[in-house]
């Protein structure tokens, strides 16, 4: 259990990513892969659909035992907040509406995000763009782990309990690596948020509020859908920076798992991710991949050459044009 981990630095390369490329070499081989490049409408009835769902669970526990608040919370409303930050994910990419109204997204992601109980849409959309153009970049990629949490990080029980605090690293992480000036869109997220949390306490009570946001915090962190933030970059074979997912779970995450694919073709939705492994098979088929998140978690915890500083860190060239 008190094991150090052989690692004391990131992995620094001197290549690019290689998502630019192989998106080039494809579409030239296979240009029918542009015919997915549209919006997923159904995506917009999911959504609405997952946050009436938590809408009717906030009701149902407000007069539970508090025992059966947070049993709630895990079993069932960790699943449904975890899935809704992957359709953020998705609205981000302007998967929703498309891209010829980006604002529809930008509002539609406000509204997703409200059973998740902390404003955090417009955000994640800013240092997610950053994320897909500048893959691994120092001081740009809030992706990667700080040099604190690698080298505090570095035994099997702390590797554990990083792998519990992961959403509050993921969102405090940017104020350190890049911190952006606040936009206007973001104060409106925390308005519109703060005041459906407080609707919820006054109109349903203290149970309610606690069971929203423990569902965040226990889906984000020590939970199996987790697994895709450390399956998604994590260094698991050297050489290899994104490694693709190809279980079950997938069909509650908006295959977010087809993560080399979503990479390549960031534009794509996540529901036509598959048909671009199928169509262009002999890119994918051959690189690693997983086929269970909970078998990650475990080995990042147990494995004593894993730790945050397990990541691909390259420093940028040319001119950055940040979002």
């Amino acid at each position: 259990m008190g094991n150090r981990v052989a690692r004391e630095d990131f992995e620094w390369v001197y290549t690019d990513q290689p998502h630019a490329s192989r998106r080039q070499e494809i579409l030239a081989k296979y240009p029918e892969i542009k015919s997915l490049m549209k919006p997923d409408s159904n995506l917009i009835w999911i959504v609405i659909l997952m946050v009436l769902s938590q809408l009717i669970a906030f009701y149902l526990v407000k007069d539970l035992d508090w025992k059966w608040v947070i049993f709630w919370a895990y079993a069932f409303g960790s699943c449904i907040n975890h899935s809704m930050t992957l359709a953020i994910h998705e609205v981000s990419h302007n998967s929703a509406f498309g891209h010829c109204k980006p604002m529809w997204n930008r509002w539609f992601g406000v509204f997703a995000n409200l059973p998740i109980g902390v404003p955090y849409s417009v955000s994640f959309k800013r240092y997610h763009m950053d994320h897909h153009r500048y893959l691994g970049s120092d001081g740009i990629d809030v992706d990667i782990p700080t040099d604190f949490e690698g080298w505090f990080f570095c035994t099997t029980f702390r590797k554990f309990m990083w792998v519990i605090l992961q959403p509050l690293f993921y969102a405090f992480r940017p104020l350190f690596i890049n911190p952006k000036p606040i936009s206007y869109l973001e104060i409106i997220n925390t308005v519109i948020q703060v005041t459906f949390d407080v609707v919820i306490y006054y109109v349903l009570g203290m149970k309610s509020l606690v069971y929203m946001l423990s569902a965040s915090l226990l889906g984000l962190g020590l939970h199996p859908i987790s697994g895709h933030f450390i399956a998604e970059h994590y260094m698991f074979l050297k050489g290899h920076e994104t490694y693709s997912y190809y279980g079950p779970l997938n069909l509650l995450t908006f295959n977010v798992g087809y993560h080399n694919e979503h990479h390549d073709f960031p534009n794509i939705p996540g529901k036509n991710l598959p048909l671009v492994r199928k169509i262009a098979a002999e890119y994918y088929d051959n690189l690693p991949h997983y086929n269970s998140w909970i078998k990650v978690l475990y080995d990042f915890v147990t494995d004593d050459t894993i730790s945050p500083y397990s990541r691909m860190k390259r420093h940028q060239k040319g001119k950055v044009f940040l979002e």
